[in-house]
């Protein structure tokens, strides 16, 4: 009886462990609960051929309801934006739509699907394994596609309230890291919605 009653308590507990288990439905609520994000990014871009990585710096504004601002302040000066027109670039007469199927556009989708925490949309092309809690997190990404396999080995995403870290591991030995030391929830700036919603 002393056993039937431990191994129903022990049952329970397990499915209870179970039930609060922190799923990719968890991670997607977490991540697009937020209105806007912003905060400083570096990238580094690590080239089997060079001895030191291509390191950038700027800053980006992730509106859930409008699009991403990937505003590049170094080595030069460069800003994008990324919404459901497409990718577009700044120059002196405004924001210029870029074609979209070049890889640096599909990285920067990429980027923005992780960033919003649209788990459905990476699900079509990736596999994905989450491990950790809501504090601490580790999402693994592996190509389904022939075309994405032939791209990247995988993608290590890292986080806890909202991404810090993402890395994407080439099949030819180049890695890029990109790094969110500090990413805060705030409000859109009058400058940042015009630049957004234009």
């Amino acid at each position: 009886m002393k056993r039937n009653r431990l191994l129903l308590a022990l049952g329970l507990m397990l499915c209870c462990g179970l039930a609060h288990a922190f799923g990719l439905e968890d991670l997607r609520k977490q991540l697009s609960e937020p209105e806007v994000i912003k905060g400083p990014f570096i990238q580094e871009k690590h080239l089997r051929a060079l001895p030191q990585p291509l390191v950038s710096t700027g800053q980006f504004v992730l509106a859930r309801d409008h699009g991403l601002l990937w505003l590049l302040q170094s080595p030069l000066k460069q800003d994008y934006r990324l919404n459901a027109s497409g990718i577009a670039r700044r120059d002196a007469a405004g924001w210029q739509v870029i074609p979209t199927r070049t890889a640096g556009t599909e990285q920067n989708k990429l980027f923005f699907a992780v960033l919003q925490g649209d788990s459905s949309g990476l699900e079509r092309d990736f596999e994905l394994a989450l491990q950790g809690d809501a504090r601490a997190w580790q999402l693994r990404l592996t190509p389904r596609s022939l075309v994405l396999k032939q791209i990247f080995t995988g993608i290590e995403i890292h986080g806890g309230q909202f991404v810090d870290r993402i890395e994407l591991l080439e099949t030819q030995g180049d890695s890029t890291v990109l790094r969110m030391p500090s990413s805060t929830s705030t409000t859109l700036t009058d400058a940042e919605r015009h630049d957004l919603v234009d």
